[in-house]
């Protein structure tokens, strides 16, 4: 993947995300990852209260949506239309979960944009991260967002690196992408479009829109 299929444009399609007015501001998805939490704050309040609960400092519930009483929520955070949050999720603060978005059972989400019909539904840790239009993780299969020597993390793009300023940044997936159980998506990741990852996956790299990533080194593209 080269750096001019990394942008915004290129990996989401905005009209599925109360997002869209963050991330329109910026090229690259992972310059919004800094501005999400005063974002949802800012959003939150202006939201109809008609439409959406507040039932905490800094949370903002859409009425519609089924939240388990098990959950844990930190604030600032927003949960869409039609959203479920399950049983004993964690969810640690700036956060937008989207219309019709699942978090399951035990999955945690930290500094994270989930777009409308995303499901982490079980098991995942998504930190720092954005998840676009109908994008699905697999069991178990987890957003690493710190490298293990702590330095900056790094986007290695086809045609160069991209230096990204942060020590905290997860993955950025593309609209429909699939995410097999069990995989690991390091810093730095970026996955195009429709693209599927095989089950117990680590991907230490950037998918192409519309491929099916095997393992290091073995990446077809769709038929």
């Amino acid at each position: 993947m080269k750096k001019s299929e990394m942008k915004i444009k290129d990996l989401y399609s905005l009209d599925h995300t109360m997002a869209k007015s963050l991330l329109e501001q910026f090229e690259y998805p992972w310059e919004a990852l800094a501005h999400i939490g005063e974002y949802v704050e800012k959003l939150g309040e202006s939201l109809s209260k008609n439409e959406y609960m507040n039932p905490a400092k800094g949370i903002w519930i859409h009425k519609s949506a089924k939240v388990a009483p098990t959950a844990g929520i930190i604030g600032p955070v927003i949960i869409g239309p039609e959203a479920e949050v399950r049983h004993c999720a964690f969810i640690r603060g700036k956060v937008i979960i989207g219309a019709n978005a699942v978090v399951g059972n035990s999955s945690e989400l930290k500094n994270v944009i989930l777009f409308d019909n995303v499901q982490v539904p079980h098991y995942n840790y998504v930190g720092d991260s954005i998840l676009g239009y109908k994008a699905h993780m697999g069991a178990g299969s987890i957003t690493s967002n710190v490298k293990s020597d702590k330095a900056l993390v790094k986007v290695h793009a086809e045609d160069g690196d991209i230096e990204t300023g942060l020590k905290k940044f997860g993955a950025m997936i593309g609209d429909e992408v699939e995410v097999g159980c069990g995989s690991v998506l390091n810093p730095g990741t970026v996955i195009g479009k429709n693209s599927n990852i095989y089950p117990l996956s680590s991907v230490r790299t950037c998918v192409d829109a519309g491929s099916i990533y095997k393992k290091q080194g073995e990446v077809a593209k769709k038929q």
